[in-house]
Parts: C-alpha cells; structure tokens; sequence
C-alpha cells in the first residue's frame, strides 16, 4: 500500500474527500479519458479482466494515479449479476475459492489494494459471510494492501487496512444527480473529515462534471485525497 500510494500531503488540516472509479479497463475509450481528463488525486478499480492491461495501466501510473484490483465476489441477485468465469462465489469451499483470489491478485502489478466493488457490481454476499472473507482479507494483509469495502460494509473491517466507500456518485448517471452527489460528499467530509465516493463507471458525463468538481475544491478548502490517504488501521492486529 504504501509504496503504491500516489502522492499527497498528509500533514494537511484540510477535510480529504476521495473518489475511486470503478469499471477501469472495461471500456477502453472511456477508461483513457477519465485517466488524462481527471486530476491524480482521483483513484481507480481496475478490472481483473481487462485485456493489454499493462499498456493501460502504464498510463495510469504515468498520470499519477492509484489504483486497485477489483475481486470478483459473488454480489447480490447472482446469478443475473454475473462478476465473470473467476468468481468467488458462496457455493463454493474457503478452498475452492482461493485460486480465484490468487488468480485476481495475479492479473498485473503495481496495485495498492483491493476492492469488492466491479463495476456496479459489489461482492455483498460473499462480503457478509466472515468465514469466506477473513482468508481473503488475511491474505490481502499479508502483501501489505489496502481493502475499500462497498458502501454499507463495516470499516475498518480486522486484519487489513480499510475504508468503505460512504456513497455512491453516479446511480443515477446524470448530470444534476452527480452534482448533488458531489455536494453531499463535501458535506460527508466537512462534517468527518474524510470522504470516500465511488464513481461505478467513467461515463463520459461523469468524467465530465467530475473534472469541474475537482477543479474547485481547493477554493472551497478541501483536499482531494488517494484513497490510500483515507484508510483507517485494523480493527485488530493480525497474530
């Protein structure tokens, strides 16, 4: 985690307010423009199944931003809800499931963590049963990365550094509904001091009124914070 983190001033007194993108790689010209159109302190969820992933990522890395692996975790209303052929799903052992894990975490390099969230898919079920989740999150401790839980999980969750995102930015995906959500996170991070809004996929629109947002927040005293700037320690110590 930390020697992927982007770059930010952690001694700053300002509110942080993040936003993590998920659905990067599933769209190639829509991924590429929310990379060079949005400042670095905007973070990423990469798709495990994103193809020529080194390329794009190299872009990312080039214009400063972090990123995370997503996992594809068994969400809710599955199997309408479809995270892919590697799945980790409910139906299966703790050990059945762990090449699954592996195979995610072994898609490409140069992540600061992990998240449950693909897309507008979250792992929730998967997520609520504890005997599943805690070899994930141990084995996410054990290389030292980060885990952002979809919006209503617990954070911190035991074992790994984490935050749950607190909401989410373009559901729906227009333009005054973003806005509105923008504002309700600056609000968020005024009133805790940080803020994590996911953003589940880089729309054009969104991009759009993403860009306009982030350009202003320093005047409105406010830092754009990598997500790895806002995790919160284990809720206990690994033994």
């Amino acid at each position: 985690m930390r020697h992927y983190a982007a770059g930010f001033d952690r001694t700053t007194t300002r509110p942080r307010v993040g936003i993590l993108i998920a659905g990067i790689g599933l769209g190639s010209a829509d991924s590429k423009r929310a990379i060079t159109d949005l400042p670095a302190g905007v973070s990423f969820a990469v798709s495990p199944y994103t193809l020529n992933a080194e390329v794009l990522l190299g872009s990312i890395r080039l214009a400063g931003h972090e990123y995370v692996v997503s996992l594809p975790m068994e969400p809710l209303r599955f199997p309408l809800n479809d995270p892919g052929p590697n799945a980790m799903l409910t139906t299966l052992s703790v050990e059945q499931n762990q090449p699954r894990l592996l195979w995610a975490l072994s898609r490409f390099q140069g992540y600061a963590g992990a998240t449950d969230i693909m897309g507008a898919m979250r792992g929730e079920r998967l997520a609520d049963m504890p005997d599943q989740m805690t070899p994930i999150l141990a084995e996410l401790n054990r290389r030292g990365l980060m885990y952002v839980a979809a919006p209503g999980q617990p954070s911190p969750v035991p074992s790994a550094w984490s935050r749950a995102v607190d909401l989410t930015i373009d559901d729906p995906a227009d333009a005054t509904a973003i806005d509105a959500q923008l504002a309700a996170l600056e609000t968020t991070a005024r009133d805790r001091g940080t803020a994590l809004g996911l953003v589940e996929a880089p729309r054009p629109v969104t991009v759009d009124r993403l860009a306009a947002w982030t350009s202003g927040l320093n005047n409105r005293g406010l830092a754009l914070a990598p997500v790895s700037a806002l995790m919160l320690p284990p809720e206990d110590k690994p033994k």
